[in-house]
């Protein structure tokens, strides 16, 4: 079976990003394709790394409180690009009821601080094998 393709993210004006490495730094331990962009990236610059990467999953870390605004976005874009089959995945500090409406928007599963990483592994080759089956 091929490596899964991830592409974690840190949208918007937040400077940290010491969780998303750590996060990028599990996947890639668990056997996955990691492309970390860095920080202050937009909705459209993600989108598009996503679309040229032909990525599997985007994780997106989100902290400043602009999740609302930054998940539904890159949703969108890559809607837009036809890659309704990319997962759109992540975490940060984002209240439980914020994370039900992104996921009836269309997100999967989020991650609040404190979570194992194994945890989001173990969500993403769910996924992933959900999809290849």
């Amino acid at each position: 079976m091929r490596p899964i393709r991830v592409l974690v993210a840190k949208p918007g004006l937040d400077g940290h990003d010491r969780g998303a490495k750590v996060v990028a730094a599990s996947l890639r331990d668990a056997g996955m394709e990691v492309i970390y962009t860095g920080l202050h990236q937009t909705p459209e610059m993600i989108a598009t790394a996503a679309v040229q990467e032909d990525v599997d999953v985007v994780g997106l870390s989100i902290l400043s409180g602009a999740h609302m605004t930054l998940f539904p976005r890159v949703l969108t874009l890559l809607r837009e690009q036809g890659r309704e089959d990319i997962l759109i995945t992540g975490g940060g500090i984002i209240p439980k009821e914020d994370m039900d409406a992104l996921q009836a928007l269309g997100t999967g599963k989020l991650f609040g601080p404190g979570t194992p990483t194994s945890a989001l592994v173990d969500y993403i080759k769910g996924w992933f094998a959900e999809q290849e089956a």
